[in-house]
């Protein structure tokens, strides 16, 4: 499986919208995971969901899609799932989110699954008033056909879920940004 991270943050990248008008805090209210429209097509990403938002879990989820990308002469499936810390609401500073990034990366990369994919993504968050950075998850497989597509993808989301961070992960940060990019994420403007 091809694991990866990176920063979109800036010059027009998306940002997480932790308590949009559609959010369902799943956290709280565990029973409304049948409400999500992507859950219904798809269980896998439902039980993915459920164990995000445990309340063993360091973590609760914002936003999820899925879709089809077209692509030639594979079947490709896709999804994605905006995650934040579970203390604190979001990461106070981009080398927390970096940190928690890198390690749960660490942990996928053994993973052997063919045509498969996760990329971690640090991004602006805001949670209503409060401003910091979260991540969001990219998992997406391919396949012959869409039977052995969803498959494919639903091996991908059961790995990530096996390797949800400790309680204690998410809030420790281990950056190795260069120092520059440290100054200048620490001190920059957010929104």
């Amino acid at each position: 499986m091809e694991v990866d991270w990176e920063f979109e943050v800036g010059g027009g990248a998306p940002v997480i919208d932790a308590l949009w008008a559609g959010f369902v805090d799943l956290r709280r209210q565990p029973e409304r995971l049948g409400e999500i429209g992507e859950v219904v097509g798809f269980p896998a990403l439902g039980k993915l969901l459920a164990a995000l938002n445990a309340p063993t879990s360091p973590l609760w989820t914002a936003k999820c899609d899925s879709w089809e990308p077209e692509t030639e002469g594979w079947a490709e499936a896709a999804c994605y799932v905006d995650l934040l810390p579970r203390d604190g609401l979001l990461f106070r500073l981009p080398e927390e989110a970096e940190g928690f990034c890198r390690r749960w990366t660490a942990r996928l990369e053994p993973v052997e699954l063919a045509d498969c994919q996760v990329e971690l993504v640090v991004r602006l968050a805001l949670a209503g008033p409060i401003e910091g950075f979260g991540v969001t998850a990219y998992l997406s497989a391919k396949g012959r056909g869409r039977d052995e597509t969803a498959r494919a993808l639903a091996a991908v989301l059961l790995e990530f879920q096996k390797t949800i961070p400790g309680s204690d992960e998410s809030r420790v940060p281990e950056s190795l940004l260069p120092s520059t990019i440290k100054k200048r994420g620490a001190s920059s403007s957010i929104g």
